[in-house]
């Protein structure tokens, strides 16, 4: 038997008897807030991770360099291109939903705030670290390879650190699997869209709606107008959406609005489209634009997509494995974005979905299919061997 093979074989033994250790695992993270604005939350997730990794004798670091807090630990060979297991461990729920709804499990499935995005990811990635480094214990050798976790606590705001901390940690990696939920198909993600949100100010001149109506300048008319301008760019047939999601301004019915505010939403498909819409949002800014008023505006976070060329060798590999384990699966499109877009406009092979199946991620019904816990957890294993 080849070093290769003795090294999945250990590998894949070892990842199924962790049932339930995992369980456990993700009922602890499930049950800290980890809010992306709550500080102490997200630390409080990333010290147990660290803890849950240096328990198993593996040197894992806190990250603080970039204003944020994330988690890396490598094993293996230090001079290698490393496989990066890779996530978040925030989520989008305030501070407090853990008391109302803490952890709980029905039929094989288990609910809680970020059970599937993705504290489920986070654990099955601790565990297949942990199974290379007690093969790597076991056999008395260094590994073949570089396998590295690394988990940010921002994604859910944009990773506006975060991707720092990607972009200096995972440069030159050979590979990187992004444990965010499997789809509810089975699926993985194999290409999702960009995108990002704007905030827009519009100030104007309050006047007597009745007594000096002439006197005013309207807000609220022009940001009504751009937002006709702004929607007006949505192109379903090339995959770019716009959308006024948030609107507020004026004070009383009978008063010419002196100030109204907006919040935009756009989503597209390529890097190109990126930069089309943000000069395309310019012109709208300037077509909108009226005498004796402003209209302010800013970008307030954005994923850059991720292409479905950067996904292609990987998800190969991924269906190849899971096959082996007799698990049938495909690759996915999906309109939601992570930090898949950015690993992968560095221009290494990325493969989203792969933690655990879950659904209904962002909402009360969020679940995660624990049956699908250690069958994941194997795949992504075989794939690290395979690559290494």
């Amino acid at each position: 038997m080849s070093d290769t093979n003795k090294m999945m074989t250990f590998v894949s033994e070892w990842l199924q008897e962790q049932y339930e250790p995992m369980r456990q695992l993700l009922q602890e993270l499930v049950d800290i807030d980890s809010y992306s604005l709550n500080e102490p939350g997200r630390l409080a997730v990333a010290q147990r991770v660290i803890k849950q990794l240096t328990d198993a004798g593996i040197d894992a670091a806190l990250l603080t360099d970039h204003e944020t807090y994330a988690v890396k630990a490598c094993v293996g060979d230090p001079s290698a291109a490393p496989v990066v297991l890779s996530g978040h461990m925030d989520t989008v729920f305030p501070t407090g939903e853990v008391l109302k709804r803490p952890y709980t499990e029905q039929d094989g499935k288990a609910m809680g705030p970020g059970v599937t995005d993705m504290k489920a990811g986070i654990v099955m990635n601790c565990f297949i670290l942990q199974a290379f480094h007690h093969y790597q214990m076991a056999s008395g050798k260094t590994l073949p390879l570089q396998l590295m976790l690394l988990a940010t606590t921002d994604e859910e705001i944009g990773s506006p650190q975060g991707r720092h901390v990607i972009y200096q940690h995972v440069e030159g990696a050979k590979a990187v699997f992004n444990a965010e939920p499997g789809r509810i198909s089975g699926n993985v993600v194999n290409a999702r869209k960009g995108g990002a949100t704007y905030t827009f100010e519009v100030t104007g001149r309050a006047a007597h709606a009745g007594v000096s109506h002439q006197d005013g300048i309207s807000a609220i008319g022009i940001l009504a107008d751009l937002i006709q301008k702004l929607h007006a760019l949505t192109d379903y047939d090339a995959g770019i959406t716009t959308n006024v999601g948030v609107i507020s301004g004026g004070t009383t019915p009978n008063t010419v609005a002196q100030y109204a505010s907006a919040k935009l939403d756009v989503r597209y498909l390529t890097a190109t489209q990126g930069e089309w819409l943000e000069e395309q949002i310019t012109q709208c800014v300037t077509a909108a634009q009226r005498a004796n008023s402003t209209i302010a505006w800013h970008k307030n976070a954005g994923f850059v997509p991720f292409e479905e060329p950067m996904s292609r060798s990987l998800l190969s590999l991924y269906k190849e494995e899971a096959l082996a384990l007799g698990i049938t699966v495909d690759g996915e499109f999906t309109g939601g974005c992570s930090d898949a877009g950015w690993t992968s406009s560095m221009g290494i092979p990325t493969l989203c979905a792969t933690g655990p199946v879950g659904g209904y991620a962002h909402t009360e019904r969020e679940f995660c299919d624990l049956t699908t816990f250690v069958p994941r957890a194997l795949i992504v294993a075989r794939c690290c061997c395979a690559i290494g």
